[in-house]
């Protein structure tokens, strides 16, 4: 009877998110009728210390202020110099100033923690000067949407914070363990573009004319506030004289103090970004709230036991374990967005991925691997939407640009399931 009623709560949710409904509200719903039906307890008391126990943690709170500080750089010079202070560089490295994607997309990721607004800020920059210089749209635009799923690697990331809320792990040993997989990642994602472009040489614009050495040192000037505030963020959190909620607030100053040294900051943009920043973190904030009420129903219900009865009686080898968890994490992510995924799932799979002997800290890089590869997978994949309103693109067509980057990232989740310490030396280390 359990199992039949979790299913249909399943269904019912799948039904409720495809009529459009937000995910959140989604989520609260489906959870209130779970606990009219298997429960006791009056549903507005669990559903209000529910609620607050999952909105109200203190290392949460650096969620916003990651979100701001990525508005406030998303609306002032910072990005558009960036691009300035990369593009000579890769003029005669195969590909050329479709590395810029990949680079700028790793470096703006340092300092947004948010794939989205990755996605966003390097689009505007790149995807203009691309297509004005020749450079074909589909790899363009394909190269794009892989790379800025690193703002959910690259620390600090949004998704991290998220996971080691409900997973009670080390947020500052995830973002530690997030830095070697990120640049991984971002190497294959131009060894591919070096590949493609050495087998299509027609389609690649011709190389400019090269730039000395003290050419491209004096262009890179550009690139000084980026480094700056990416290690002030960082810095102050591996050496440990800030939290990561303190490190976050360090990167609004920061970037507050930059744009207004370059004169870009403006009373418009500080509203805008502020308004901003509110509204994508009201927005997950609701999905936080949603999931953490239906993970409480769920547990009436009894589905993280037969869950968990489940899988222990496949007896799956941890490489098994993994295979099956990246295909469900998969499929979910053709219909939730990273941040629900996450909360609705971690404190239901915990205990089977402990007894598994799968360590805490890998598990969560992994996890927001598998969520980044669901950021451009169909219907609900983020990053297509960003881009589809960028170029105007059908998603399909973008959803074929991007499949290259998808097997890209599905070898690598077994790269580092072959070779953890990948993901562990760093923190066993530091």
């Amino acid at each position: 009877m359990d199992v039949l009623l979790a299913l249909g709560l399943v269904i019912l949710l799948f039904v409720i998110l495809g009529s459009g409904v937000w995910i959140g509200l989604s989520l609260l719903a489906v959870g209130m009728i779970a606990m009219e039906f298997v429960s006791s307890r009056p549903v507005g008391d669990g559903m209000s210390l529910t609620i607050w126990g999952a909105t109200s943690s203190w290392t949460l709170t650096a969620l916003p202020l990651f979100l701001w500080m990525g508005e406030i750089l998303f609306r002032t010079k910072l990005s558009e110099d960036m691009f300035k202070g990369l593009a000579p560089w890769f003029n005669r490295l195969p590909g050329r100033l479709l590395h810029v994607n990949v680079i700028g997309s790793t470096i703006f990721a340092a300092v947004s923690g948010s794939s989205a607004a990755t996605c966003a800020t390097i689009g505007r920059i790149s995807l203009p000067e691309l297509r004005k210089r020749g450079y074909p749209e589909s790899l363009a635009v394909g190269t794009l949407a892989g790379a800025a799923t690193l703002g959910l690697l690259i620390p600090p990331s949004i998704i991290m914070i998220v996971y080691g809320v409900a997973a009670d792990v080390s947020i500052a040993k995830l973002f530690i363990a997030g830095v070697v997989p990120g640049l991984f990642l971002a190497t294959l994602f131009m060894g591919y573009i070096m590949i493609w472009s050495l087998l299509n040489k027609d389609k690649v614009p011709q190389a400019e004319d090269e730039l000395s050495l003290g050419q491209k040192i004096y262009a890179s000037r550009h690139l000084i506030p980026v480094v700056a505030l990416i290690a002030a963020v960082l810095g102050s959190i591996y050496s440990g004289v800030a939290t990561a909620t303190e490190a976050a607030a360090i990167g609004v100053l920061g970037s507050f103090a930059i744009s207004a040294i370059e004169g870009s900051l403006s009373w418009k943009a500080v509203k805008e970004g502020l308004v901003g920043a509110c509204r994508v973190y009201c927005m997950i904030g609701l999905i936080l709230a949603g999931a953490a009420f239906l993970t409480l129903a769920m547990g009436f219900v009894g589905l993280p036991r037969h869950l968990a009865e489940f899988i222990g009686a496949l007896q799956l080898s941890p490489l098994a374990l993994v295979l099956a968890l990246t295909v469900f994490f998969l499929i979910l992510g053709c219909f939730l967005d990273g941040i629900s995924m996450v909360v609705l799932t971690i404190g239901v799979l915990m205990p089977t991925v402990q007894a598994a002997g799968i360590d805490l800290i890998w598990f969560g890089i992994f996890v927001v691997l598998v969520v980044e590869v669901a950021q451009i997978t169909p219907p609900v994949g983020l990053n297509l939407f960003v881009l589809q309103g960028l170029t105007g693109h059908q998603i399909t067509y973008l959803a074929r640009t991007v499949m290259p980057m998808f097997l890209l990232m599905l070898g690598a989740v077994l790269v580092i399931f072959f070779f953890p310490d990948l993901v562990l030396w760093l923190p066993r280390n530091m």
